[in-house]
């Protein structure tokens, strides 16, 4: 038995299969490997669980295995090599056993909230199947929030190597409109799609690059993206105004379906500039995503500069408050989402949102719900991943299955 940390829970007490260290697509395998990375998004999607040797619970990729309920397992470097062959995932007990297991154990259950106390619940997404899954199973949300780098990731798109200049910059504008289209027809009545705009990471965008440069930077989370990112490019408003008109024709009034959100944000002034940087036509909305200490701080200015409404990234937050890497497991014990610093950013937002009349979203993790829920004054709705918030909607159509 290797004994690990168990980063991602999914959703049952054992998972087995034959072991996949590629990055080719193997039905229902154990992904072993290092780290995860953009570059395995292919075979992470046809695998049943990942183990691996490095990473944190809440970085990038975790957070797609979150959304699809996907359990990850951490184990030690030295003992990787010996996850081989046919194994099994014991998750209650946290270790990877090679063979099979015949007491398989009881996962506990995660606390559960009352899905009433959500407000207008929206759940974060990874794929158009989660739209699909979610909203099938019953479980009624009031939007779906995605980041347009999962998007492109789906739909093997390469957006820095499309967005280098020529026609392929009208054809990446084209090709995320035809996504979206698909997302939009597949919302119920009085849902609606929130993109988060491209934030494509030097560390990440090196792994679905073919043939751009992408620069080598010391620190990617606190690097040339997001807003940023956006602000100092040329082609890429260009390629949104290609998509927002191809779903006005693709739409009509549906296209007003899908809303925009500004990434990784500094302060007002950043906000104030990024609209007429993209040339966003009139009265489509923009909201801010609050994920940096500066933001916090800066959020009733923020909704003073015309922020639509605001989403705050708790993971990314929590990194920044408590300057805690939430991909290196070597930190793990001082991120925390949890953290009296990080409830007070929470908090300060919220307040500051509900001063100036404007919505506001929290994310939550599922194990930090119940806490936000008793310690932070009511924001307008939690953001949670479709997998973890399908558990608090439809917990008896679960446990049926």
């Amino acid at each position: 038995m290797i004994r690990g940390d168990l980063l991602i829970r999914g959703t049952g007490s054992v998972v087995a299969g034959p072991c996949n260290r590629s990055d080719r697509p193997v039905e229902g395998s154990i992904l072993v490997t290092p780290a995860l990375t953009p570059k395995l998004y292919d075979a992470l999607m046809v695998a049943r669980a990942v183990v691996c040797s490095a990473g944190g619970r809440t970085g990038h990729m975790q957070s797609i295995c979150r959304a699809k309920g996907i359990p990850v397992l951490r184990v030690d470097p030295a003992d990787l090599g010996r996850v081989a062959g046919e194994v099994t995932l014991d998750l209650a007990r946290e270790s990877v056993v090679v063979g099979a297991v015949t007491d398989r154990g009881v996962l506990p259950d995660p606390p559960v909230a009352a899905p009433d106390l959500l407000g207008s619940a929206c759940a974060v997404i990874a794929d158009l199947r989660d739209v699909e899954s979610l909203n099938a199973s019953g479980g009624r949300v009031e939007s779906f929030f995605l980041r347009e780098e999962f998007l492109c990731l789906a739909a093997g798109l390469r957006p820095i190597d499309a967005l280098r200049g020529g026609h392929s910059v009208k054809g990446y504008g084209r090709a995320v409109a035809e996504q979206l289209r698909a997302y939009v027809e597949a919302l119920l009545p009085g849902q609606r799609l929130i993109l988060r705009l491209l934030d494509l990471r030097s560390d990440d965008a090196a792994h679905i690059t073919e043939w751009a440069t992408v620069p080598r930077e010391p620190n990617p989370d606190m690097g040339l993206h997001g807003t940023r990112w956006l602000l100092r490019s040329d082609t890429y408003p260009a390629a949104l105004h290609v998509m927002l008109a191809t779903l006005r024709a693709r739409l009509g009034p549906d296209a007003d379906r899908v809303h925009l959100a500004a990434p990784f944000l500094t302060d007002a002034e950043e906000y104030a500039r990024l609209r007429p940087h993209l040339g966003l036509p009139a009265g489509t909305p923009l909201a801010a995503f609050i994920e940096t200490p500066a933001a916090v701080h800066a959020t009733p200015a923020i909704c003073a500069a015309g922020a639509d409404e605001l989403f705050v990234g708790t993971k990314d937050l929590a990194q920044f408050y408590l300057a805690a890497d939430r991909s290196n497991h070597l930190v793990a014990e001082s991120y925390r989402t949890r953290h009296p610093a990080v409830v007070d950013g929470l908090r300060r937002v919220v307040d500051a949102a509900h001063e100036a009349g404007t919505p506001v979203r929290v994310f939550a993790l599922g194990t930090d719900l119940d806490y936000y829920l008793d310690r932070l004054p009511t924001p307008s709705g939690y953001m949670m991943c479709v997998s973890e918030l399908r558990r608090l909607l439809v917990p008896d159509r679960l446990a049926a299955a």
